[in-house]
């Protein structure tokens, strides 16, 4: 009855650390590089955490309506390779992204190149673009 037990204990662990492997998407399944956006807004929220980071931004368009987007980063370690911290972008910041719209049509898009606030230049460590280079 023991050895049961620990088969099923080990069968458990082994679908707990697989559930995040498959909550990840490959880049084609989730954006269209077909479809390209460049967006500006002030950042609402920051979310450094695996397998993506990701931001929000306040987006006014031309009739004043604003609306919050979803922008998928890289991972905090890929940032982190390509020169980015917790604190690259803030909350109340203006930024603008250059990324690839959802397939699904929602506000959501994967970031590939963003403007800082300062005016800096940076790479979103995009899973479409893993060879670029800051």
């Amino acid at each position: 009855m023991r050895n049961r037990l620990n088969v099923f204990v080990a069968c458990l662990g082994l679908l707990a650390t697989a559930a995040p492997i498959l909550a990840h998407h490959s880049f084609t399944a989730e954006y269209d590089a077909a479809k390209p956006i460049t967006l500006k807004g002030t950042v609402t929220k920051v979310e450094w955490m695996n397998p993506h980071a990701r931001f929000y931004i306040d987006v006014k368009d031309d009739s004043g309506t604003v609306t919050n987007w979803e922008l998928e980063l890289g991972s905090p370690n890929a940032l982190m390779r390509l020169g980015w911290t917790r604190n690259s972008m803030k909350p109340g910041e203006v930024v603008t992204v250059e990324g690839s719209l959802a397939k699904d049509g929602s506000k959501l898009a994967n970031a590939r190149k963003i403007t800082l606030a300062d005016g800096r230049k940076v790479f979103a460590g995009s899973t479409a673009d893993s060879d670029q280079k800051q």
